[in-house]
């Protein structure tokens, strides 16, 4: 199944909360991600550009966004941004099909 890599920010008000009540967002983060589909593998309080990092496994895109969907138009985090992320033996399948379209591709001005 296709794994997928969340990173995102808390909102204001969210930071405020934290602060106010600090608690463990695993429990409730782990429904999220169940609630719409996907399984929960990993999940970071990250220092930096983002304060999260979500790493789950879904059976497509639509699954892997529609949690941090959710949370988003609740107003509690923002500048998400979700990756699907390869093994190295996928990534070997996904150059190899690549490798394949290449032969049929003309660059630009050629």
């Amino acid at each position: 199944m296709p794994i997928y890599i969340t990173r995102g920010r808390y909102a204001a008000e969210s930071i405020r909360n934290l602060v106010a009540n600090p608690e463990d967002r695993l429990p409730a983060v782990r429904n999220l991600v169940e609630a719409a589909g996907a399984k929960l593998l990993s999940f970071y309080i990250t220092l930096g550009h983002y304060d999260f990092l979500l790493i789950t496994e879904a059976p497509s895109a639509k699954e892997a966004s529609a949690f941090i969907l959710a949370a988003a138009a609740a107003g509690s985090v923002t500048d998400n941004e979700t990756t699907e992320a390869f093994t190295p033996s996928e990534a070997q399948q996904v150059f190899a099909g690549a490798s394949k379209a290449a032969e049929n591709y003309k660059r630009p001005g050629k």
